[in-house]
């Protein structure tokens, strides 16, 4: 849980902002479900990290285009929340759960409807697949450490759902300790033991898709607030090294801050 920073995390100059009312409620999780293994080439793991190339974007655009959707994704969350998507929306983990899916969809006229976009952001599509129908199925994140084999599409080793911790241990590579690393679309985490839930993530948004301003923003959800409904904070990254908690300020320093890490399927 990140807080104390509501100071800091008031409207900036950009798009008009509406207020962010928090829904929480589960998520469902569930595993792999494809009626067919991935042909035999998907079960290649070059970085021994549990994903199949075959779920790797290996396209310079199709990367682009998935950490523009990720990013704008999330900060939509926050300017013009859409009640359906807040439904799901209840921790760090979940807003990036929610953005990293519906980044990977084809983003049809009728998807978009849906999703009731503040704009139209003008990104293409990932070209390679689209979620559901690539090579993990309804799969999204590895839940178990080790390199990949056959055998985890039958023993459920993907799932729709991923905690924080399992989105570190499990979904994203270590890139440094500097911030001045951090590109679009990666995630900062942080290790709190004292708390329940003692990782966080942050994700990086770099130049902000609703500020007219600045290239450094981040947008993360502050998980339950001593038992009352949390919220998404949208801040730049140089407030956060000013955070009153030594703790939170992504610092080289600070031993709680794990560091800049990005999604196994940008490898």
């Amino acid at each position: 849980m990140l807080a104390g920073y509501t100071a800091l995390s008031q409207r900036q100059e950009g798009l008009s902002a509406d207020r962010l009312k928090n829904r929480a409620s589960g998520e469902q999780v569930s595993g792999f479900t494809s009626g067919a293994l991935p042909a035999p080439r998907a079960w290649t793991d070059s970085f021994d990290d549990g994903l199949p190339d075959a779920a790797r974007l290996d396209l310079v655009a199709d990367r682009e285009n998935f950490t523009r959707w990720l990013t704008f994704l999330a900060e939509a969350l926050y300017y013009h929340p859409a009640p359906r998507a807040l439904e799901e929306v209840e921790d760090c983990a979940a807003l990036v759960r929610y953005a990293y899916r519906n980044a990977l969809v084809a983003h049809t006229p009728a998807w978009r409807r849906a999703a009731g976009l503040p704009y139209e952001p003008g990104f293409g599509d990932v070209t390679k697949f689209a979620y559901p129908a690539w090579p993990l199925g309804r799969g999204l994140f590895r839940t178990r450490g080790g390199p990949l084999s056959p055998a985890d599409f039958e023993r459920g080793a993907f799932a729709e759902f991923a905690d924080a911790a399992t989105l570190f241990q499990y979904n994203t590579f270590p890139v440094s300790r500097d911030l001045g690393a951090a590109r679009r679309g990666d995630l900062l985490f942080f290790f709190q033991p004292a708390q329940q839930e003692p990782y966080h993530v942050i994700l990086f948004v770099g130049p902000s898709h609703f500020q007219l301003h600045d290239t450094d923003w981040l947008i993360y959800h502050t998980g339950d607030l001593e038992g009352r409904p949390g919220q998404i904070r949208h801040l730049r990254a140089s407030l956060l090294f000013e955070h009153p908690d030594p703790r939170w300020r992504p610092l080289a320093a600070n031993p709680r801050f794990l560091g800049v890490y990005r999604f196994n399927l940008l490898r």
